[in-house]
């Protein structure tokens, strides 16, 4: 009380002030208030904590003059008859709530025990007759008010945790209980969330509902019960309060459902009418703070989730508030951009942005294709937009019409050979000499041959494409299968030399003898296609830790910087420099790839010079069914030795044409 009584230093003294019947207001020269007890808190409605220190705000405008001249005449009295005394008036004084209300003051001066003037100090008394009633009325009004403050306070919290314990602290200060909790209906349950006055290990505590006053509370169909008797209290949780004697419960519900329920626990004064009244109260109105509370962590929570969403998704993602601007940006749309959230947040989209329910595909300065589409949040009035990198279809799409272009082309070339030849041959027979006869079927079956290959790679790359392709694993010759490839291609052209280097007693190879001779086939073709002016080719085959090792070089035109890795793509065709000129749609390295791959091979190109393209097995092959389909087989890839790098030291393969390595898995 040192703060409130601060000029009182009896404790007889403040303990009458404190427990007075009657208003007791101190105030000091200034006319600030020093005393302001709890009997002038119930007559007037202001707590002392917010009247000490401050002019009161009790005074109507007309009266300040009728004080005034009260308290100059008591200094008047005390300067000139020694001991002051006590000037009585019935007045008016306003009430918080703003109405004037009929009271008698005692006024007299306040001194020091030394006689020092501090101020002066009215009692006030009601005018009112019936002192009870207007206490009952004055109590009444503060503790309407106070549970209209705790009520606000409760509206602003939106965290549930701390909305439970303030509605269990404010259950305590307007009841006067000695202990209170809020128990939680869950199911067929009750558990403790929220307590004060017990102790802590209590918090998280379950009884069963249906025994239980709340269950008996639930079933009666009201929504306040008072419980008192020892043999009912004894068995309950709440017998840790010492001297328990009287229980009083009130309903909360959220959306109309039984929430929980809060308890008023009274060991020592007595409940009445006005106690209950104000529990069923609070326990409504902690209902409607417990909804809030809840409505609001269910809107965090999905806020949560959807930036959850919105962050782990592989497409750009960014909100934009009512002005257009962005106001979350998520990693996607730095990695796509390349704009990171802090150069984007608070700012205007970065590029143009479709209608919305349409799409816009643009292509940003770094070369990445965009697909945009927005849309709009009804309920918050944002706009999301959603931009994906779609470079990949774009370029699949540029390569096809390629492809469809080319096609038609080679098409057209051995067709229209054909036809001319084949319509010579009716036209001309008889007129035509035997020898030209034979040039001309020779030339229409060697046109038919391409149209047959190109087909074949058509449908192969297909199936490549589909992964539909499958190889059969089985052990195999691969010596003889090298021997009868580059017999083929040794009477093809006069301009080429094919050499096949084996070393002796290469082991067998585990793989698709078939799909083989097509990998070598297309590498050596590729060999004579891409080295016109002719030269050597070279075919030779080892065993390499890694498994066995075929390489394939030529002496031409090589492959662009760059462009090593992205041969073996489809409908790529190489066609930078000079290599256009041979034509092509772009499947046979693919086809290569991809049959290599489903044997658990892999191959790569390099220039001559530095190092050798190879097809590559491992060493210790699976052993499993005997057909794999593609994509199935676990690829293996290694560091090139120094030799692989450079080529062999005989310099055999020096040019600079390519060189195709492959590298295949040893039979066990």
């Amino acid at each position: 009380m040192t703060d409130v009584y601060e000029h009182v230093h009896d404790p007889i003294a403040r303990a009458v002030i404190e427990s007075a019947a009657d208003a007791i207001v101190a105030v000091d020269q200034k006319h600030r208030v020093t005393v302001w007890n709890p009997a002038a808190e119930r007559m007037f409605g202001w707590p002392a904590r917010e009247m000490i220190g401050r002019v009161p705000p009790i005074v109507p405008d007309e009266l300040k003059a009728e004080q005034n001249a009260v308290h100059e005449r008591l200094l008047t009295r005390r300067a000139g008859e020694g001991e002051g005394g006590q000037i009585s008036i019935a007045t008016r004084r306003f009430h918080r709530d703003g109405r004037l209300i009929d009271v008698r003051i005692d006024t007299s001066l306040l001194k020091d025990p030394d006689g020092t003037l501090l101020g002066w100090v009215g009692v006030y008394h009601p005018v009112d007759d019936d002192e009870i009633v207007q206490h009952h009325m004055t109590e009444r009004a503060r503790l309407v008010r106070r549970l209209n403050d705790i009520v606000a306070d409760l509206g602003a919290e939106l965290d549930l945790a701390v909305v439970l314990d303030r509605i269990t602290a404010a259950l305590i200060e307007l009841t006067g209980a000695d202990a209170g909790g809020f128990v939680r209906i869950e199911g067929e349950r009750l558990r403790l969330v929220s307590m004060s006055g017990l102790p802590e290990r209590m918090r998280g505590t379950s009884a069963e509902l249906r025994p239980s006053l709340v269950g008996e509370l639930l079933r009666s169909g009201k929504t306040v019960k008072l419980a008192t008797g020892e043999r009912r209290l004894g068995d309950l949780i709440w017998s840790e309060l010492s001297g328990l004697h009287t229980i009083a419960l009130g309903l909360s519900y959220l959306q109309n459902r039984p929430y929980g329920a809060l308890y008023a626990l009274f060991s020592g004064r007595k409940v009445g009418h006005t106690e209950l009244e104000l529990l069923e109260l609070l326990a409504g109105h902690a209902g409607v703070a417990v909804g809030n509370a809840v409505a609001y962590a269910e809107v965090v929570r999905q806020r949560a989730h959807e930036r959850a969403v919105i962050d782990s998704s592989a497409d750009g993602i960014a909100v934009l508030d009512h002005d257009l601007v962005v106001r979350h940006w998520n990693h996607s749309a730095h990695t796509l951009t390349g704009i990171p959230p802090e150069d984007a947040i608070g700012r205007p989209l970065p590029f143009d942005m479709p209608a919305l329910g349409e799409e816009l595909t643009f292509r940003l300065e770094s070369g990445t294709w965009l697909n945009v589409l927005a849309a709009e949040i009804e309920e918050t009035g944002e706009l999301v937009v959603d931009f994906r990198d779609v470079s990949e279809a774009k370029a699949l799409e540029e390569a096809k019409d390629l492809f469809l272009a080319t096609t038609s082309h080679e098409l057209r070339t051995p067709i229209t050979v054909v036809q001319g030849f084949a319509s010579t041959l009716v036209n001309r027979w008889d007129e035509m000499a035997d020898t030209d006869r034979r040039a001309a079927v020779a030339t229409i079956a060697e046109r038919a041959q391409s149209l047959g290959r190109l087909v074949e790679h058509l449908l192969l790359g297909s199936r490549a494409g589909a992964d539909e392709l499958t190889v059969t694993i089985e052990s195999f010759d691969l010596t003889r299968v090298l021997e009868g490839v580059v017999a083929g291609f040794r009477s093809l052209s006069p301009l080429h030399r094919v050499e096949l280097d084996v070393e002796p007693a290469l082991p067998s190879c585990r793989g698709d003898a078939m799909a083989t001779d097509i990998v070598l086939g297309q590498l050596l073709e590729n060999a004579f296609k891409y080295s016109p002016d002719g030269g050597t080719v070279g075919v030779r085959a080892r065993w390499e830790a890694s498994g066995i090792v075929v390489t394939v070089s030529d002496e031409g035109i090589g492959i662009p910087l760059g462009d090593h890795e992205r041969i073996f793509e489809r409908f790529v065709q190489g066609d930078a420099g000079d290599r256009r000129r041979f034509g092509g749609i772009g499947l046979g390295l693919y086809i290569v790839k991809r049959l290599t791959e489903a044997q658990g091979g892999t191959i790569s190109a390099h220039p001559a010079q530095r190092a050798i393209s190879h097809i590559e097995t491992p060493q210790s092959p699976s052993k499993g069914t005997p057909s794999v389909d593609l994509g199935d087989m676990e690829r293996t890839t290694r560091p090139l030795s120094v030799t692989e790098r450079h080529g062999p030291a005989d310099g055999a393969w020096a040019g600079e044409g390519t060189c195709m390595r492959l590298v295949l898995r040893a039979a066990p």
